[in-house]
């Protein structure tokens, strides 16, 4: 079952059929350790709606704080040598695959978050930006996991690969990440089988494409929650994304007007245009 926040109602999709949540607040509904089976209820309790469409979709995220793990896959693990190379902080990712703890950081807020169709951004003074495709968790305060997202973490390589401790400015600006369609919502973990796909289109032209599996994650969503929530507390829950393993190679870089599309299976599809 997938959960749509709007600008009017929470929405539950179930078997292509969708049902209308009103007078609910977003922070409260989605923070319950009991999720599925709440909106697995509300689903059996009334009549779909008959428009079969939903409309205003906006990211699903309020006064959640947006956390991301990074160097999750070997494919970040190289992708972060390289561009710091020069720098001489190649190593560091090299030890942070590889150690106990692994590395977390504060994302946004929703403040600087935008949801499906809207406008994700390049910093201006950056010259090497690409997205990282993330399946994201959703948290409730008590670190349960009860949702899954699709996460668009945008990244200045130019600046990361320039000093490694210059992370937070290649990470955090305004417009620097995109959630959404929806959060899916299930009985059941993840499927570990699960397809991450990112195709930048450029110009009408597919410009990148790549797929990665979640089973290539070296580090379980459940261990990923523990760090965050190690020595923090999170009121209305939060959202974690997980990491990326496709990592476009040195010589491309995101324009404005490219056309970024990440589906995760089972979740959905999220669509953003790069201003």
């Amino acid at each position: 079952m997938n959960i749509y926040r709007t600008g009017k109602e929470i929405v539950i999709e179930n078997d292509g059929k969708f049902y209308s949540v009103k007078d609910q607040i977003w922070d409260e509904f989605i923070n319950d350790d009991h999720l599925f089976e709440k909106v697995q209820k509300i689903a059996a309790s009334q009549s779909p709606n008959e428009d079969k469409s939903i409309s205003g979709v906006l990211a699903p995220i309020g006064n959640q704080e947006l956390w991301a793990c990074g160097v999750t896959y070997f494919r970040s693990k190289i992708g972060r040598q390289e561009e710091s190379k020069d720098a001489g902080g190649g190593d560091f990712y090299a030890r942070v695959y590889e150690a106990e703890r692994p590395e977390v950081f504060f994302k946004a807020t929703s403040h600087r978050v935008v949801g499906p169709n809207d406008k994700v951004r390049i910093r201006k003074d950056s010259t090497w930006d690409v997205p990282e495709p993330e399946l994201t968790l959703v948290v409730t305060s008590s670190g349960k996991i009860v949702g899954y997202t699709i996460g668009n973490d945008m990244s200045s390589r130019s600046i990361e690969g320039e000093n490694p401790l210059y992370l937070p400015q290649a990470k955090t600006y305004d417009g620097c990440a995109a959630v959404g369609p929806c959060i899916f919502v299930t009985e059941q973990r993840l499927d570990n089988n699960t397809n991450i796909h990112l195709e930048i289109n450029r110009n009408g032209s597919t410009v990148y494409e790549g797929k990665i599996a979640v089973n290539q994650m070296k580090r379980t969503p459940e261990e990923l929650v523990s760090f965050v929530f190690r020595e923090c507390s999170f009121p209305y829950g939060c959202l974690i994304m997980t990491g990326t393993g496709i990592v476009p190679e040195h010589d491309f870089t995101l324009k404005s007007g490219d056309e970024i599309k990440i589906s995760i299976d089972g979740i959905g599809t999220l669509v953003n245009e790069v201003m």
